[in-house]
């Protein structure tokens, strides 16, 4: 799997990271899903900078999701969240059939049978406060992944953000084999490390790498950041 989030595509070029081409951080995920000839790209929040995107860049980035021919799994966040006018509802972008948006093509989990895998998340439906973590299922697949775009916390220190705060106990209770988070421009392992694999993947302009992830078959889990080709 190939994780990224915190993409920002936007067709503001004063708005966004990426200047004229607000889909470069989109284009470079993408082409490196076919690199690391990934099995599922995981995008996770803020794929868009907000959900006020123009209908020309959102058939770019339906263009570029479609040529990929392999599952995408989305889980909006607090940028481009679900609202009743939300990116993700419209442009055709909930229509392809290699990507699932998690909260709109399917449920909160989106189970892939072949790899008997199941992929959970609850996505942002709006602009307030949530748990990103809460409720978590139990698992009904060998490999169990979930999403989760909000700001972590270590135990015992004043949260910096109020809102959709993630704690080490949160953490633990997936009991996920991988624990993708978006949020943080910066790469980054949280949590105790002890039984759940938890990583920001940090921004394509910031951190300029991915997460790969690989489900090996003895049950062990190997994440490694691989840099973007930006030429």
């Amino acid at each position: 799997m190939l994780h990224s989030s915190d993409l920002h595509v936007d067709d503001d070029p004063h708005q966004g990271p990426y200047g004229q081409d607000g889909t470069t951080g989109l284009r470079l995920v993408l082409n490196a899903a076919k690199t690391h000839h990934a099995d599922y790209v995981l995008l996770v929040g803020d794929i868009f900078d907000s959900n006020r995107q123009s209908p020309a860049i959102i058939g770019r980035c339906v263009a570029l999701l479609n040529d990929l021919a392999r599952p995408v799994i989305v889980l909006p966040g607090n940028h481009d969240p679900l609202t009743p006018d939300s990116v993700w509802r419209r442009g055709g972008l909930n229509t392809l059939p290699n990507v699932h948006i998690i909260g709109v093509t399917d449920d909160l989990t989106v189970r892939f049978p072949g790899h008997d895998l199941e992929i959970w998340g609850h996505p942002h439906v709006d602009y307030s406060n949530m748990v990103p973590l809460r409720d978590p299922p139990p698992r009904t697949a060998r490999w169990h992944v979930t999403l989760a775009h909000g700001h972590y916390e270590d135990d015992g220190v004043p949260p910096l953000r109020p809102s959709w705060l993630i704690s080490n106990a949160e953490i633990e209770a997936t009991r996920a084999d991988y624990l993708a988070l978006g949020h943080w421009n910066r790469a980054a392992a949280v949590g105790t490390g002890t039984t759940v694999p938890a990583y920001y993947s940090g921004s394509p302009d910031l951190a300029k790498t991915v997460n790969l992830v690989r489900l090996r078959a003895d049950g062990t889990v190997a994440v490694t950041r691989q840099p973007l080709d930006w030429d």
